[in-house]
């Protein structure tokens, strides 16, 4: 029986064990931190039996791909739930935007904008299943679908700023502004809309859902499935040499779930000397800098739709938006960042403990930021929710220098594993046909570093295990 190591235990190292496990391989997964998940951790941070999400809390692009179709985590206890609006933006004086699953319902919502938004979103959201095939892979392929993929690549290549000028009204600038945020990236920037085309078309054909019980309920279903499959996990066992770990476990397959700057530690002389310089020249992008909140009654907004949203974007408008990533991407700390907030007790109530409902918050730092970003961050939410402060009963704060301590992947605080500049985006982490394979026989990346990038859908470690077990 073939073996192989899987080095690393978050989302795309358990789908990548998890792909070779069902197809036959004795795998092992090797952890180095204490509990495994990576960015699909939940703890109780602040207030005993509140639950937070560590990373990652929404997962549009997880509930129905490639890797999903092919095993069965529902059987494994894994169950998706949504908030009634996905995601909100409030602007001062109590006006906002929201986004719910209807596109037609959230066009209506916009008032003037309305045919702005269908045109813009319509035609993605029909032919939305046929795109993500194409997205969620590496983009040197043969198209199945290229007349859909071109629709979406001519949005995406854009500055979000240029796209933005498809609307008129401040409120679906601000709406536009805050999904494209989640690119980390300057709004002018060409191919800063490729994250908020896809996320924002996602959030109409499936929802920013959560996990009920958690992000770590990914996690537990997959390793459920995995020693079903005869797979384990090891956890506490830091892997620093590649001929070691080959030679402890007689593995023919190994699969590193790291950054390529860590898998350049890992391979050593092994690795050929062009991919070296790819991995040495792969790019991390800005910092994040979290904050967890336990708040009693939750949190008062005053645009009525941000207390049903699961997601709320914090930042204001456009040009403030686009002012605060352009200075984080600088290196420079904004006095207003923006604030990608969680209200994930909404979708699903277990989380909360009586009336102290988790708040999970990030603001985008620049990399590597010393700094504490704490009141900024309150700041943000009680500019939109006055009253917010006094509501709080905990807190637990993870700088990014704590982020990129307690998971090695996220360089400086870059909890997407990589810069989404135009190169990356199309090339990550280097130009290949193959961007799983090393150059060493055997051995693959399987991180959010390659594609199809950042995300809890797994996608990453069930293409490098499918290039894995066609090299055999």
């Amino acid at each position: 029986m073939t073996r192989a190591i899987v080095v690393g235990s978050g989302p795309n190292g358990l789908a990548a064990a998890l792909t070779l496990a069902v197809a036959g391989v004795d795998v092992t997964v090797l952890e180095a931190a204490a509990t495994p998940g990576g960015g699909t951790r939940s703890v109780e941070a602040t207030v005993p039996g509140v639950l937070h999400d560590e990373c990652s809390g929404f997962h549009p692009l997880a509930v129905d791909n490639a890797f999903s179709r092919s095993v069965d985590l529902k059987a494994a206890g894994l169950r998706w739930a949504w908030s009634e609006v996905q995601y909100a933006h409030p602007l001062e004086g109590g006006r906002g935007s929201s986004v719910v699953r209807s596109l037609e319902a959230t066009a209506e919502g916009l008032g003037h904008d309305a045919g702005r938004y269908r045109r813009v979103f319509g035609p993605l959201d029909r032919r939305f299943d046929k795109i993500v095939t194409e997205f969620l892979q590496p983009m040197l392929h043969l198209p199945r679908h290229p007349f859909a993929l071109a629709g979406f690549g001519s949005l995406s290549a854009m500055p979000a700023t240029l796209l933005a000028r498809n609307f008129r009204t401040e409120e679906a600038q601000a709406l536009w502004a805050g999904v494209a945020a989640h690119a980390f990236r300057p709004l002018g920037s060409s191919f800063s809309s490729a994250i908020g085309v896809a996320l924002g078309t996602a959030a109409h054909r499936y929802g920013w859902p959560v996990a009920v019980g958690g992000s770590r309920a990914i996690t537990d279903a997959m390793i459920t499935l995995l020693a079903q499959n005869g797979g384990r996990v090891i956890t506490g066992e830091r892997v620093t040499s590649l001929d070691a770990v080959r030679k402890e476990h007689e593995a023919e397959l190994v699969l590193l779930d790291t950054s390529p700057r860590a898998a350049v530690g890992i391979i050593g002389d092994r690795l050929p000397q062009r991919v070296r310089r790819a991995y040495e020249r792969y790019r991390h992008g800005t910092g994040a800098f979290q904050v967890a909140f336990a708040v009693q009654g939750g949190i008062p907004w005053t645009y009525e739709p941000t207390r049903r949203a699961g997601t709320v974007h914090l930042g204001g408008t456009l040009a403030e938006i686009g002012a605060a990533e352009r200075e984080t991407w600088r290196g420079r700390m904004p006095e207003r960042p923006f604030v990608l907030l969680g209200q994930q007790s909404l979708a699903d109530p277990g989380r909360a403990q009586g009336d102290v409902h988790p708040i999970d918050a990030y603001a985008h730092v620049p990399a590597g930021f010393q700094g504490d970003a704490t009141q900024a961050i309150i700041s943000q939410i009680e500019r939109y929710a006055p009253g917010f402060r006094d509501r709080i009963v905990g807190t637990a704060v993870r700088s990014s220098t704590q982020i990129s301590k307690q998971n090695a992947n996220y360089v400086g605080g870059d909890i997407c594993t990589g810069a989404n500049t135009p190169r990356q985006l199309v090339f990550r982490p280097r130009a290949a046909l193959n961007p799983y394979a090393t150059g060493v026989p055997g051995v693959y990346l399987c991180s959010a570093a390659t594609p199809p990038g950042a995300g809890a859908h797994g996608m990453c470690g069930y293409l490098a295990a499918r290039s894995a077990l066609e090299g055999l």
